[in-house]
């Protein structure tokens, strides 16, 4: 078990800490739900979720089988549904692998990163569009 403490700080502003660690963060509301914008957003974070958990997995299976993925980038754009209930409408997510990977190494990535615990979690409630380059 993984514990999280969050404590709201004022103005659409929390603080996040990962109890085990003490490493923090702070989360803003955006600018377009009348935040600051100066901060990830909760929904923002949802977002980088996806993509950092696809590389992670993805490392894991690349030291697995003696692959170097070093530079390996996953961006990722979130849309919100424009009518109410607010909500995570989309995300869609670019991964880029090194250039010198075989097809069945592309393929292994691809498959470890599709299964990756986020994605798992997420699917049904938001949809994902995965593009792999």
């Amino acid at each position: 078990m993984t514990t999280m403490t969050c404590r709201y700080e004022g103005q659409l502003r929390c603080l996040a800490v990962h109890d085990s660690s003490g490493s923090e963060l702070h989360t803003d509301a955006p600018l377009d739900n009348q935040g600051r914008g100066e901060a990830f957003s909760p929904t923002d974070l949802l977002a980088t979720s996806l993509a950092s958990c696809m590389l992670t997995i993805m490392g894991i299976t690349a030291a697995r089988h003696g692959i170097a993925i070093e530079g390996t980038t996953a961006r990722v754009e979130k849309t919100m549904t424009s009518s109410a209930p607010r909500r995570v409408k989309t995300l869609e997510v670019w991964v880029s692998l090194p250039a010198d990977l075989d097809p069945q190494q592309r393929s292994l990535l691809r498959r470890a990163g599709e299964n990756c615990p986020v994605k798992l979690s997420l699917e049904g409630a938001v949809a994902m569009v995965l593009h792999w380059e």
